[in-house]
């Protein structure tokens, strides 16, 4: 896959990780999909380096989504708890 795939799968994983983490996020919709992007491109990395699956080419591979959608969820979270109190 391209750069540019993996910008689109980002910014998609991070759309879903939104939808299955609802709630107000410190970033708004952009921060969301900056996050997103950032996940796709870790959660492929983490995969292909200690999970032992490498990443195809292939852009509607349920693997290479799975780590893109978990990798946008950890950063997420991770986000959430580092910066979710800051409009409180």
């Amino acid at each position: 896959m391209t750069i540019i795939s993996w910008i689109i799968l980002g910014l998609l994983a991070g759309a879903i990780a939104k939808f299955l983490l609802p709630g107000r996020d410190p970033g708004g919709i952009i921060g969301t999909t900056v996050i997103g992007v950032a996940g796709a491109f870790i959660g492929g990395w983490i995969s292909a380096r200690w999970l032992d699956h490498p990443i195809t080419r292939d852009f509607y591979d349920g693997a290479t989504w799975a780590a893109a959608i978990g990798g946008s969820l950890v950063l997420l979270i991770a986000y959430r708890l580092l910066f979710g109190h800051s409009r409180d």
